[in-house]
C-alpha cells in the first residue's frame, strides 16, 4: 500500500508529465502558426494519403507467391494507375476541351464584332420593350435619342456608351497584362514548372505519410497522457469516421455529379459539354457554393438556344442534386459524416476569407474534425446524451 508521501510523489510526477506534454503540444502549435505559409503541400499530401489509405491497405492484403504486397509497392501501383488515368484524360479529353475553348473564343470575338451601333440599338429596343412589359421604369437610351432630347421616364441608361466603356476597359486590361509577350510566356512557363514540381513533391510526401501511417498515429497518441489513452483512441475513431465520409464521400459524389452532368448536357445538346462537365466536376469539390457557381454557366449557355432547353437542363441539375442530397450523401458519406449546412456555409466563407480558394477547399474537412471533437467533448461531459444517441441510432 502506498504511503501518503508516495502518493504525493506520484501526483507530482503526473503533473510534471502533463506539463511536459502540454509544452510539446504548444511547441507544435507555435511551429504550425509560424510556418503556416508552407503548410499547403504537406496538408495536401496528408489529405491525399488519407484518401488512398483504404486502397493501400487492401492491396497489402493481396498475397503474391506467398508474400503480402509491401506498402510501398501498393503506393507505387496506385501512382502508376493515377498517371495512366491522367495520360488517358489528356489524350481523350484535352483535345476536346481545347476545341471547345477555341470555339468559345471564336464565338466571343464574332459576337463582339457584331455589336455595331445598329445592333446595339436593336438590343436596346428589345430590352426596353421587355422592361416596359414587366412594369420596370427603365429607359435604355441611345446617343441619338439623347441628342434629340427625347424625354425618358424613370431610370435612364445609355447602353451604347456603357458597352463602349466596357470595351475600352477590356482593351486596357489586355494591353496592361498581355502586352509583353515575353513576360507573359515566361510567367506561364514558370507557373507550369512550379505546378509540376509541387505536384511531384506532394505525391512524394503523401507516399511517406502513407508508408509510415501507423508510426505517425502511434507518435501522436504518445503525446497524450496515459490516463486519456482510451479517450484519445475513441476520439481518433470518431474523427476518422467523420473525415472519411467528408473527404472520400465528397470525391465520389464529385465524380458522379460530373458524369451525370455530362450525360445531361449530351442528351439536351448543350454546347461545350466537355468543358462544362469538367467545370462542374471540379467545382463540386466545394459543397453548396461550387454547385451553384458551376450551374450558372450551364443554364445560361443552354438558354442561348432557347428558354425551354435552359429550363430542361435546370431541372436535370436540380434532379442530380436531389439524388445527391437524399441518396448519395446518406449512402456514401453516412450519418456520422453529415454536417449541418449552416456549419458548412460558415466554414466555407471563413476558409475563403482567411486563405482564399485553398481555404475553401480545406474548409469542410477541417470543420468535420472540429465538429467531431466538439461532439465528443459534449457527449463526454453529458454521458446520458451519448446513451440516448446510441439507443436512437438504427442498427447497422
Amino acid at each position: 500500500m502506498l504511503q501518503p508521501h508516495e502518493l504525493n510523489v506520484t501526483a507530482d510526477q503526473r503533473r510534471k508529465r502533463l506539463y511536459i506534454l502540454l509544452g510539446l503540444w504548444l511547441t507544435i502549435a507555435v511551429i504550425l502558426v509560424l510556418f503556416h505559409s508552407v503548410l499547403l503541400p504537406f496538408a495536401s499530401a496528408a489529405l491525399l494519403a488519407y484518401l488512398v489509405h483504404p486502397l493501400v491497405t487492401r492491396l497489402t492484403r493481396v498475397r503474391v507467391r506467398g508474400h503480402n504486397i509491401p506498402r510501398w509497392a501498393g503506393i507505387l501501383l496506385i501512382y502508376a494507375l493515377f498517371f495512366l488515368a491522367v495520360y488517358l484524360f489528356f489524350i481523350a479529353m484535352v483535345p476536346q476541351l481545347y476545341r471547345e475553348l477555341t470555339r468559345i473564343s471564336r464565338d466571343g470575338v464574332a459576337f463582339l464584332n457584331s455589336l455595331t451601333p445598329e445592333r446595339v440599338h436593336q438590343l436596346a429596343d428589345r430590352a426596353e420593350d421587355w422592361l416596359r412589359a414587366n412594369g420596370i421604369p427603365v429607359a435604355i437610351a441611345t446617343p441619338e435619342e439623347i441628342r434629340n432630347g427625347v424625354p425618358t421616364t424613370g431610370l435612364s441608361l445609355d447602353l451604347e456608351r456603357t458597352i463602349q466603356d466596357m470595351a475600352m476597359s477590356l482593351k486596357a486590361f489586355t494591353r496592361e497584362h498581355m502586352g509583353d509577350i515575353v513576360t507573359v510566356s515566361r510567367n506561364i512557363i514558370t507557373s507550369v514548372l512550379a505546378g509540376v514540381f509541387m505536384t511531384f513533391f506532394t505525391l512524394m510526401v503523401a507516399a511517406f505519410f502513407s508508408i509510415d501511417a501507423q508510426a505517425i498515429v502511434r507518435y501522436i497518441t504518445s503525446l497524450v497522457p496515459v490516463n486519456y489513452g482510451t479517450d484519445a483512441q475513441l476520439l481518433l475513431e470518431r474523427i476518422d469516421r467523420s473525415l472519411s465520409g467528408v473527404v472520400r464521400g465528397q470525391v465520389t459524389i464529385c465524380l458522379v455529379n460530373g458524369a451525370l452532368t455530362f450525360v445531361g448536357l449530351m442528351l439536351f445538346g448543350v454546347k461545350f459539354a466537355f468543358l462544362l462537365a469538367t467545370v462542374a466536376t471540379v467545382f463540386s469539390l466545394i459543397p453548396i457554393f461550387g454547385t451553384i457557381l458551376s450551374s450558372v454557366p450551364i443554364v445560361l449557355i443552354a438558354m442561348a438556344d432557347g428558354f425551354q432547353k435552359g429550363f430542361a437542363i435546370l431541372l436535370w441539375i436540380v434532379g442530380i442534386h436531389a439524388l445527391e442530397a437524399y441518396f448519395l450523401n446518406p449512402k456514401i458519406m453516412g450519418s456520422a459524416a453529415r454536417i449541418h449546412p449552416v456549419i458548412i456555409a460558415f466554414s466555407l466563407i471563413a476558409g475563403e476569407k482567411m486563405f482564399g480558394l485553398v481555404g475553401a477547399l480545406f474548409a469542410v474537412p477541417v470543420a468535420s474534425i472540429v465538429v467531431a471533437c466538439f461532439d465528443y467533448a459534449r457527449l463526454k461531459a453529458q454521458p446520458r446524451l451519448g446513451e440516448v444517441q446510441v439507443q436512437l441510432e438504427p442498427p447497422k
